[in-house]
């Protein structure tokens, strides 16, 4: 029996970007859910271990923010990447402070993403 791939759980109220990141860490090996939006990530069931959150920080109704406020309850240890086409130290400061392993500026390219994942599983780029 092989070990299981980690599970990225995706969620972007874009589509575009949304089945991009998820074709793209399909691709490298990573089983990968995405959600059009937070409320269909909190209706499922969330693996405790050998799992990683992507989120949109911009989303309608509940955002990226709100979203891993309401998972910590539950999920204290779930490593997250939050993502967002306007990064700033406001939002930084509040990532930090729910505890995000790392905040990303969109558009996402290069490496970084798969880079940034992999050191959040296993202590490495």
């Amino acid at each position: 029996m092989g070990i299981e791939a980690p599970l990225v759980l995706v969620v972007d109220d874009d589509d575009a970007v949304r089945n991009a990141l998820a074709f793209a860490l399909h691709a490298e090996g990573f089983c990968v859910r995405s959600y059009a939006s937070s409320a269909g990530l909190l209706a499922e069931s969330i693996p405790c271990r050998n799992c990683l959150l992507i989120t949109d920080y911009r989303m309608p109704e509940v955002d990226g923010l709100e979203l891993i406020e309401r998972l910590r309850g539950s999920k204290p240890d779930l490593p997250v990447i939050l993502i967002s086409g306007l990064v700033n130290r406001a939002l930084r400061g509040r990532a930090a402070r729910l505890g995000v392993s790392a905040v990303l500026e969109k558009p996402l390219s290069g490496p970084g993403l798969v880079e940034t994942i992999q050191h959040i599983f296993h202590g490495s780029a």
